[in-house]
């Protein structure tokens, strides 16, 4: 594999990079706030630990996913994740199998009351979508959608799809 180190990519500038790397750290920071996941907890109207939050939207989203790699999505300790998710479990919102694939790994997936809780919680971020992207015509919202998911592909190192595209 060639070396990209002394590539200079022509289509891009370095002030674009700078910018654009600041706007992710500045969604990623208004994402992450513990804040944020109380005010949608509470416009969702369910009652739910806002450190359980992300985990369930995270096993709802992405599962069945191994405890660890939910950790490390989550960017917490596999052992404070795999509390977390007995605590979802008791609650009846997740539960824990072993991995079809591999027997070692324990996966967690949503149950239906899990469901039913990430249902209220996508339609909260909706209204809140609707409330952002009121002002913006629905070119540039079809646009900011197909490059984000063309970005994140490329961040996982996977070819934009031509569904995205």
């Amino acid at each position: 594999m060639p070396s990209r180190k002394n590539v200079k990519n022509t289509h891009i500038e370095s002030r674009q990079i700078r910018e654009l790397h600041g706007a992710l750290i500045e969604i990623a920071s208004l994402m992450n706030r513990p804040q944020r996941d109380e005010q949608m907890v509470r416009e969702a109207g369910i009652a739910l630990d806002r450190a359980l939050f992300p985990l369930l939207v995270g096993i709802e989203r992405l599962g069945p996913i191994g405890i660890v790699e939910l950790a490390d999505r989550a960017g917490r300790d596999y052992t404070t994740v795999s509390r977390q998710v007995a605590k979802l479990e008791s609650l009846g919102l997740a539960e824990r199998r072993q991995s079809a694939a591999d027997r070692r790994v324990n996966e967690a997936v949503v149950t239906p009351k899990g469901k039913a809780m990430t249902d209220k919680i996508d339609a909260a971020r909706e209204r809140n979508a609707r409330a952002i992207f009121e002002t913006w015509d629905a070119h540039e919202i079809a646009e900011l959608v197909r490059l984000m998911r063309k970005f994140a592909d490329a961040m996982k190192g996977e070819p934009s799809d031509s569904i995205h595209s």
